[in-house]
């Protein structure tokens, strides 16, 4: 009798345990896994807003939920520490699973994954890309430092730009 127990006891809490980790992963959030501690915007005319409000860039990440590279990409970056630590600081961020209507946000073409950067005068930096000549924006898990040495060059060139500017 008391193993009969001890039986029903451990598959209940097994049951429960099972139970839980499903609800932990249906929540669903902005950053859908590219970076829980950083704060993300909801729409592209979110982004644009917040990065003239703040004078920050905004970083766009196209990408698919089921595109294996895009996949590869998500983890790659979300495990980048340096990153993660520009994108919760310096950048408003803004990752999309759908096209925006604004073309400039897709200088080469329509594919994914692609990274592209606006400026808080909302210019896109086309001038800011990865190291492919047939997929100018797009990245892959082995190119987390040219990102991250890209997201520094976009805060450079923004500074450098405020700069000239304030000379005038």
């Amino acid at each position: 009798m008391q193993h009969w127990m001890v039986c029903v006891l451990l598959l209940f809490l097994v049951f429960c345990d099972v139970s839980t980790q499903r609800k932990k992963k249906a929540v669903q959030t902005l950053s859908r896994g590219w970076g829980d501690d950083t704060t993300w915007v909801q729409t592209y005319e979110e982004g644009l807003s917040k990065a003239v409000e703040s004078k920050k860039p905004l970083m766009i990440i196209h990408h698919l939920e089921d595109c294996p590279h895009s996949k590869a990409l998500k983890k790659a970056f979300a495990e980048h520490q340096t990153i993660q630590r520009l994108a919760k600081s310096d950048f408003i961020m803004l990752n999309l699973v759908h096209e925006t209507t604004d073309a400039n946000l897709a200088p080469d073409g329509f594919y994914v994954p692609r990274i592209l950067f606006v400026d808080p005068t909302l210019t896109v930096r086309a001038d800011i890309a990865g190291k492919y000549a047939n997929r100018m924006y797009t990245y892959e898990p082995s190119d987390m430092d040219l990102l991250a040495e890209n997201m520094m060059k976009a805060k450079i060139l923004l500074k450098d730009e405020h700069k000239k500017h304030d000379d005038l």
